[in-house]
């Protein structure tokens, strides 16, 4: 069991352990951490969707909030992690404790500034979020307790990274997954049996949030082959947010586009009504979904990755990655070909009597599955990119999908096409990041041989 590992056990597990084997062992509890956060969010738009098309809607607009939380959570998750996969390869556990506890306070502080100043400002926010007059009051509702469990997001976000960059990802799967199946409980309970409509999914949704960051505060002091996080070594120095931020920032990007790309999605779908700004909402809840999959999977590849790299091991570096571009393509192809057959039915169950979110959601839903396979291997560049720590390159992909392709196709394509044009500016931007993802990507590649041949196969 990994928890009972030494330090010294887990290093060997680490950079001596087959990668077919290692992986899959350290990615089936973040796959399932990731299903689950995935399900929970889509248990919110489902049930929120049963209340009506505009509080559907709603979802969508606050989901860019959400958005922001989680990239900055990410942003100093991934940031510190992988600094801490690599000093733990490279046997230095006192930085590794540094990075850890620097992360972990930055998120606490401005997890709390964020909700303060969203709750002073929230009729303002989410109106610039894209939500509709008829949106407005259902996207304040939900708002109102969203932003208090703030805190806890960013900062569960990044224990959940610090646990995985320690190769202990079934302790990070534990406060996750409970948490999202509290969620899913609490859900009908508070909208429907205790009548509190929209304002009772967010509930659901703040108290499953703040149980997962108790589970993983403990999780990470509780158990000795873990790095601890200790307010004494909360030592924050410009040098540290430097390394932090060059690790992370391929997540801030990735992340943070996101939230700007669902803004002006809210926006470009809101000249064809709430149906259209829910039925999108309803296909990038489905769509985040079945990518959860393949982010949990590339996660138990990214600390194996880090280690190895630390440790000098570049043969396994490049065997872990074609090892799970392999695997990435066939689960993605797989689950998108299953989704494109039931299309329809899969929106018809979240929004039944409006046929107008039926229609264009089934469509725009189709048109993304049409791209799984080339998403598949741009998340596992941007995975290996941004694991060895070559953070420019990994940021100019993770910025492909979200910012560089999508904005520009949603600004231009709706104003063309009209409604199809919405539906159709995500997958067009899949296949321009596919393209810049592998141009990016074979020079890092001829990288890593010229190492291995510099160091030998069992350097480190």
């Amino acid at each position: 069991m990994a928890g009972t590992m030494t330090k010294e056990e887990k290093y060997r597990q680490m950079i001596e352990t087959p990668v077919n084997r290692l992986i899959p062992r350290l990615a089936v509890p973040t796959i399932i951490s990731m299903l689950v956060t995935s399900i929970y969010n889509m248990a919110d738009t489902f049930f929120v969707s049963q209340i009506g098309t505009s509080a559907s809607g709603a979802v969508g607009v606050i989901f860019s909030a959400m958005a922001m939380i989680q990239a900055v959570g990410f942003t100093l998750g991934m940031g510190s992690g992988n600094n801490i996969s690599r000093a733990l390869g490279n046997r230095e556990e006192e930085r590794a404790s540094l990075f850890a506890s620097v992360a972990f306070f930055t998120a606490g502080m401005i997890g709390i500034l964020f909700w303060l100043f969203g709750t002073i400002f929230s009729r303002q926010m989410v109106y610039f979020l894209g939500a509709t007059d008829t949106i407005a009051p259902y996207a304040l509702d939900y708002a109102r307790y969203i932003l208090i469990a703030a805190p806890f997001m960013m900062c569960s976000f990044v224990m959940n990274n610090i646990l995985r960059a320690q190769g202990n990802a079934t302790l990070a799967a534990v406060g996750i997954t409970t948490g999202g199946v509290l969620n899913m409980i609490l859900d009908p309970i508070l909208i429907f049996g205790f009548g509190m409509g929209i304002s009772g999914a967010a509930i659901a949704t703040m108290a499953s949030q703040m149980i997962s960051f108790s589970i993983l505060l403990y999780q990470c002091n509780g158990h000795g082959d873990c790095i601890k996080i200790r307010i004494s070594c909360f030592r924050p120095a410009w040098k540290i947010y430097g390394e932090i931020l060059h690790a992370g920032l391929p997540s801030f990007c990735r992340q943070g586009l996101a939230s700007a790309a669902a803004v002006v999605l809210n926006f470009a779908a809101g000249p064809y009504g709430d149906a259209a700004i829910a039925a999108m909402s309803i296909v990038t809840r489905f769509m985040m979904f079945i990518n959860s999959s393949l982010i949990g999977f590339g996660q138990g590849f990214q600390p194996v990755c880090g280690f190895n790299f630390g440790a000098g091991r570049y043969d396994r570096v490049l065997e872990a990655y074609w090892f799970c571009v392999k695997v990435a393509v066939v689960m993605l192809t797989a689950f998108g070909t299953v989704a494109f057959i039931f299309s329809r039915p899969i929106i018809t169950a979240f929004r039944r009597e409006d046929l107008e979110v039926i229609r264009i959601g089934t469509l725009a839903l189709r048109l993304q599955l049409l791209t799984m396979p080339i998403q598949a291997w741009v998340i596992m560049v941007n995975m290996l990119t941004q694991s060895i720590g070559y953070g420019f390159r990994a940021s100019v992909v993770a910025m492909g999908r979200q910012g560089l392709f999508l904005i520009p196709s949603l600004l231009v394509f709706p104003r063309l096409l009209g409604v199809l044009g919405v539906q159709i500016a995500q997958p067009l931007a899949d296949v321009f990041t596919f393209l810049l993802a592998t141009a990016i990507v074979t020079g890092v590649l001829k990288e890593l041989r010229q190492l291995k041949r510099d160091n030998g196969p069992e350097a480190g």
